[in-house]
């Protein structure tokens, strides 16, 4: 009888051990558990705290059309504003994405008479140029921005329009999620035969200035205290 006793009191120290590693072993697994969840949710969240959205009304895009022909010096340049639908700029992943509605371009012109402007309007729009009924989207993406030098920056990617996507890449300046910059451009890459008109005296270059002043919108303090 006092080796039975003497047996289970040295059993017990043993079968405490073993439920105290039990129980550590079990929060060892809901440690881990929840600082996946925790390191998940802290990735998410930066995530979107970067991708910061365009601020459509304080962004601007300038088309700068040019006229060439024997008789050139009798027609206009045009200025075109092409309004942002929607974009996004990610500093950290440092990639930019803008989307332009071609049936919303809008010819300036400030020196022509209001009906000239609206028959250049209805030239650029049809299917003669833009076919904005059937290409409504025109979309830029840049997903290899290199910094060239403190606020310069060179941004490649592609440029879809006219139902064609082709590579472009253009120099910006800026920081603080303010960017200018400009690139040329030729319609032909893009399947658009510039206009002609008084039988090729007066014709318009194949090649395009395109004018950025982009603006990203401003984070609330709240969710930059956050990032």
């Amino acid at each position: 009888m006092a080796r039975f006793v003497v047996s289970n009191i040295n059993s017990e120290p043993h079968l405490c051990q073993r439920a105290s590693h039990i129980e550590s072993v079990s929060w060892l697994i809901v440690m881990r558990r929840n600082c996946r969840i925790s390191v998940f949710a802290l990735l998410l969240g930066t995530s979107l705290a970067q991708t910061v959205p365009i601020d459509k009304e304080h962004s601007v895009i300038t088309v700068h059309v040019f006229k060439s022909g024997l008789f050139s010096a009798f027609a206009d340049n045009h200025q075109i504003r092409a309004p942002i639908s929607s974009g996004v700029l990610d500093e950290a992943e440092r990639r930019v994405e803008i989307v332009v509605d071609s049936r919303k371009l809008v010819v300036l012109d400030p020196n022509l008479p209001p009906e000239k402007r609206q028959q250049v309007q209805e030239r650029m729009l049809g299917p003669e140029v833009l076919d904005s009924n059937q290409f409504h989207e025109i979309r830029f993406r840049a997903n290899d921005v290199k910094e060239e030098s403190a606020d310069h920056f060179l941004l490649a990617g592609t440029l879809s329009l006219h139902g064609k996507t082709r590579p472009i890449s253009l120099h910006v300046v800026g920081s603080s999620g303010h960017y200018r910059g400009d690139v040329m451009l030729k319609q032909r890459d893009f399947g658009i035969t510039p206009v002609t008109v008084a039988g090729g005296t007066v014709k318009v270059k194949d090649e395009l200035k395109i004018e950025l002043d982009i603006s990203a919108e401003a984070i609330p303090k709240q969710a930059e205290n956050n990032r």
